[in-house]
C-alpha cells in the first residue's frame, strides 16, 4: 500500500506520517519523503544553487523516485538519497530501506505528479491555516536547516508562496482525504487507520 501525503510547507505532513507510524511500529511502515529527492546541484557554485526554485516540481527528481517507490511495491529494497540542505547536494552515502506493508509517501509536491498518484491507495492533502505554516517554516529552516531569517522570508515571499498557489494548493482535488485539522481529525484519521490495518493484515497472511 502506498499513501501520499501531501500539503503546503508547515502543514503537518511530517507529524502526521511519524504519528501513524508510531502507531503501527517501524516494521509496518516505513516513510519516505520527498526532500530526499531534491535533483544533486553539486555541479553548480553555492551561490547559483542558493537562487533555485525549490519549491517548483522541476527540483524533484520524479524519476528515480518513482523507480524506487516501483521496486519497493515489488518487495525489492532500494537505497534512497541523503540530501544536504545547507549545500543543496546529496551526499555520497545513502539510505537502504526494505520494503514494508505500507508506504507513506510525504512532500509539498507528491500529488502533483499524475505518475506517482496513480501509484497511490490513497491521497492525502493535509491543509493548515498559511500564517501556521509559514511559522512552523521559518521554525525549522532557522534550526534544522542554518537558514538566516532574511533568506527564509526572501524565499518565501519569492518562491514558497506562489508556487504553493501554482503547484501545491490545486491538488486538492486530486485528495480522497482532506485533513483540514490534522492529526486532530480523528474521523478521517480512522479511516486511514483502517486502510492501513487491512493492508498489513494482507501482508501477513501473503508471507
Amino acid at each position: 500500500m502506498l499513501i501520499g501525503i501531501g500539503g503546503g510547507t508547515g502543514s503537518g505532513k511530517t507529524f502526521l506520517a511519524l504519528k501513524l507510524q508510531e502507531e503501527f511500529g517501524e516494521r509496518k511502515v516505513i516513510i519516505i519523503e520527498q526532500d530526499a529527492y531534491y535533483k544533486d546541484l553539486s555541479h553548480l557554485t553555492l551561490n547559483q544553487r542558493l537562487e533555485k526554485n525549490f519549491d517548483h516540481p522541476d527540483a524533484i527528481d520524479f524519476n528515480l523516485l518513482y523507480d524506487h517507490l516501483n521496486k519497493l511495491i515489488d518487495n525489492q529494497p532500494v537505497n534512497i538519497p541523503i540530501y544536504d540542505f545547507s549545500t543543496h547536494t546529496r551526499r555520497k552515502e545513502t539510505k537502504e530501506i526494505q520494503p514494508h506493508p505500507a508506504i507513506l509517501l510525504e512532500g509539498i509536491m507528491v500529488l502533483t505528479n499524475a505518475r506517482l498518484r496513480n501509484m497511490m491507495d490513497i491521497k492525502i492533502f493535509v491543509e493548515t491555516d498559511p500564517d501556521i505554516r509559514f511559522i512552523r517554516r521559518l521554525e525549522r529552516d532557522m534550526l534544522e536547516r542554518n537558514r538566516t531569517l532574511k533568506h527564509i522570508i526572501k524565499q518565501y515571499k519569492s518562491t514558497v508562496k506562489p508556487m504553493h498557489e501554482q503547484f501545491v494548493e490545486i491538488t486538492k482535488k486530486y485528495a480522497d482525504i482532506i485533513l483540514p485539522e490534522g492529526v486532530n481529525n480523528e474521523v478521517a484519521l480512522n479511516l486511514i487507520r483502517t486502510k492501513i490495518k487491512t493492508q498489513i493484515k494482507k501482508a501477513v497472511l501473503t508471507n
